[in-house]
């Protein structure tokens, strides 16, 4: 296996655990990928840039619980939202069952007014009626997929109701604009996250460093029978007679094996294969037309406390979360 990204690791662990023997080479000196920490010469451990989950990433819960690391990400049941003048609101789970279960902290959200939280209000009612598929999700006039502005605008949501609420969730859930959001995702995370289950919307924070969150990997594959290779950059597959026979490792050696499993970015597979192979299929040349959408991280230290809150969702604000690492 090529990678030792989240999406390897969690992949190398089920097939671990399916009886297979996992090889699991990562390029870096880490397990992680980006999602890793790293040393300041101060001795300092400082996450590359804040990773958290939600109550309703299932799938990513199973994966820190199969490799003990679920004890390590500390729940918050409060969401915390400031606007640029100081102005706090928080939005909570009440004693009531889904979809009402955040209703009466909806209601009295101070960041918002009657005019935002009545157009919300039908929105989210659409959604939770439909079971988080709308009828109206058709494709455009043009024959294209929906985006979640467009279904949005179709629902008559206030600029405020847009700015504040659909556009500070879903640009951090799924890292993209709303009119470059298929609404079809945008809609299953609020299905999801805020109205099928209680728990859903609940924001899960590493409590330590990343790189110690995945250290439980090398030992549950080792447990399995398998190994982790670090530093083990590859160059290429070597292809004959459009076999994958072997992998060329990055010191001239070949690592051989009976299945070959890929965790890489969109944009590194297509290195790793023949021209040949990339021209001739449409899965592998058709990933040049995938874009990135990066998330920026900045770190600050300050010597006195800015602010009491283990984290704070910004209004109107380019950046839109603020973490407090000293509480986390």
């Amino acid at each position: 296996m090529i990678g030792g990204g989240l999406a390897g690791l969690s992949s190398a662990v089920a097939l671990a655990e399916a009886g297979f023997r996992v090889r699991l080479l990562e390029k870096r000196p880490h397990l992680g990928g980006r999602a890793a920490s790293y040393t300041l010469p101060g001795g300092e451990t400082v996450d590359n840039c804040q990773h958290v989950t939600l109550g309703c990433c299932t799938n990513l819960d199973d994966f820190y619980r199969r490799v003990g690391a679920g004890d390590h990400i500390r729940f918050f049941n409060r969401l915390m939202f400031a606007t640029p003048d100081g102005k706090r609101g928080a939005i909570s789970s009440a004693a009531l069952p889904p979809p009402l279960h955040m209703a009466p902290s909806f209601a009295a959200f101070p960041l918002l007014g009657w005019a935002d939280k009545r157009a919300i209000a039908q929105a989210l009612l659409a959604i939770a009626t439909s079971g988080g598929r709308p009828a109206d999700l058709a494709s455009n006039v043009a024959g294209e997929n929906l985006t979640m502005l467009a279904w949005l605008q179709r629902h008559r949501q206030t600029a405020r109701a847009i700015r504040r609420f659909w556009e500070v969730i879903l640009v951090s859930a799924l890292d993209e604009e709303l009119d470059r959001i298929d609404a079809r995702y945008g809609i299953d995370v609020f299905w999801k996250a805020f109205l099928s289950t209680r728990g859903g919307y609940r924001v899960g924070i590493p409590s330590v460093p990343l790189g110690e969150l995945y250290e439980g990997c090398r030992k549950s594959l080792a447990e399995q029978g398998g190994e982790v290779q670090l530093r083990a950059g590859v160059r290429g597959f070597l292809v004959v007679e459009g076999r994958v026979v072997g992998l060329e490792a990055e010191d001239g050696s070949v690592e051989t094996a009976d299945y070959y499993l890929a965790a890489v970015p969109q944009d590194v597979l297509p290195e790793l294969l023949t021209a040949a192979i990339v021209e001739s299929e449409p899965v592998f040349f058709n990933l040049r037309h995938i874009k990135t959408s990066p998330i920026t991280g900045v770190h600050l230290w300050f010597d006195r406390t800015v602010m009491s809150e283990p984290f704070l969702t910004l209004l109107d604000s380019t950046t839109q979360w603020v973490f407090n690492k000293t509480q986390l």
